[in-house]
């Protein structure tokens, strides 16, 4: 979305519009919609904003339920947007570590401010593309005065924001007192969701880590000396991390969604690393101070567990194996096994039936004994597409289950099993 298209939507007119037209699905919705309201006169600038709006707010339904229904997106802001779900949570540390502001530096269109000015708190929020600034400002205006938005860059706020925590060098950060010394505006945090995509209303791409907006030596630097929590992607590198930051991967309804790094008041006191993992209303969390050193390799028992893409990522599968009596099918491989039933958020558990060689041969002999024909396939350590590999089985029988891919060791094996 240009300027001028959103400044043709941002009247009563256009947004009764949008209103009235609903949500947009396919291709042949959008094809069907431009002509009907070309027809009736509306500009292209309308059109077009109308249109796209409606896409994305149907795309946004998984991320914001029905508050998509009254709110405004860019591709880019869309794509980039914490869940609000995921977003509460963020707010609710801010409250339990006694913040009352939180500066959100890069905020997008406004999903985290949404959640930080819901649970009560004051937010002062900006991003630096005009457009995105201004879909924000749209999306907060139900909160009045406590949640305001403006046109900026992340390192101009944190100059207004924390004037008196300033150097004699305002374009410099070096020579704040660090976060943990600093008495000042103790009751303000920042929360900093740099650019990973190319400033985009339609069509983006995710960009390198050297390519953040605001930088992440300059986000971190900031976040070293006034509480923060910074949003990355679960893939960043974790040798990049800093060291003294608590690291908090989450996952959400079994995709890891996000990584956060909480600085300063925001991070708890001993904790390092943690796997948050959300599957609908409820949430379970695993902390550490530090890496779990990985859990003994056992030979495949009775069951197989996978644990949570969070766990993994946050290299906590040792605990979590500990925990279910279970040991590694492979040090180099996140599969897990044991031979006791359990029931842990932290893993999808599987009741082996049978192992086997890796190809098709052996595991399509299987599959016919079982009288298989729907088949759910994993895989790890194995260079393999699934959807390639299911095409050469011919499946044709009447039962389910999962087949669960793995190098073990110098082997390739194929696990037969039904998910617990």
């Amino acid at each position: 979305m240009e300027m001028t298209e959103l400044a043709a939507l941002l009247t009563p007119g256009g947004l009764r519009l949008l209103d009235d037209i609903g949500g947009i699905e396919s291709t042949t919705d959008v094809a069907r919609v431009v002509s009907r309201l070309r027809a009736a006169g509306h500009s292209p600038e309308l059109v077009s904003a109308v249109v796209g709006q409606a896409r994305l707010r149907t795309k946004a339904a998984v991320k914001f339920g029905p508050f998509a229904e009254r709110m405004l997106f860019t591709q880019a802001g869309l794509e980039q947007a914490t869940r609000l779900g995921v977003a509460a949570r963020h707010a609710g540390r801010m409250r339990a570590a006694g913040i009352q502001h939180v500066a959100d530096l890069g905020c997008g269109i406004g999903g985290d401010a949404l959640a930080f000015a819901g649970a009560g708190l004051r937010v002062t929020a900006v991003d630096a593309d005009e457009v995105t600034a201004a879909i924000a400002a749209y999306n907060l205006a139900t909160f009045g005065e406590d949640a305001s938005v403006s046109h900026g860059t992340a390192e101009d706020a944190v100059r207004t924001i924390f004037p008196e925590l300033l150097p004699s060098h305002p374009e410099l950060v070096e020579g704040l007192p660090h976060a943990s010394t600093s008495s000042a505006n103790s009751s303000t945090a920042i929360w900093m969701d740099p650019a990973r995509r190319t400033s985009g209303h339609s069509e983006t791409r995710r960009v390198t880590a050297s390519d953040y907006s605001p930088s992440l030596d300059w986000a971190f630097d900031v976040a070293s000396r006034i509480p923060t929590g910074i949003k990355l992607g679960p893939g960043h590198d974790r040798d990049a991390l800093p060291a003294d930051a608590e690291a908090q991967w989450v996952s959400a309804d079994g995709s890891v969604v996000e990584l956060v790094v909480w600085t300063g008041a925001l991070a708890r006191e001993g904790v390092r690393r943690a796997a948050l993992v959300i599957r609908g209303d409820e949430s379970h969390e695993l902390t550490a101070g530090a890496d779990a050193e990985d859990a003994a390799v056992r030979p495949l028992g009775a069951f197989l567990h996978e644990p949570d893409g969070a766990v993994i990522r946050a290299r906590l599968i040792g605990d979590v194996a500990r925990s279910l009596d279970a040991g590694m099918l492979d040090e180099h491989i996140a599969y897990l096994t044991g031979d006791a039933a359990v029931t842990s958020p932290f893993v999808q558990s599987f009741r082996v039936r049978e192992s086997m060689p890796a190809n098709v041969k052996a595991v399509g002999a299987a599959l016919r004994k079982a009288d298989i024909g729907t088949l759910e396939i994993k895989k790890r350590g194995m260079d393999i597409d699934p959807a390639a590999f299911r095409k050469k089985l011919k499946l044709s029988g009447s039962q389910s289950a999962t087949l669960l891919l793995a190098r073990v060791g110098d082997q390739r094996i194929a696990v037969l099993a039904d998910r617990v």
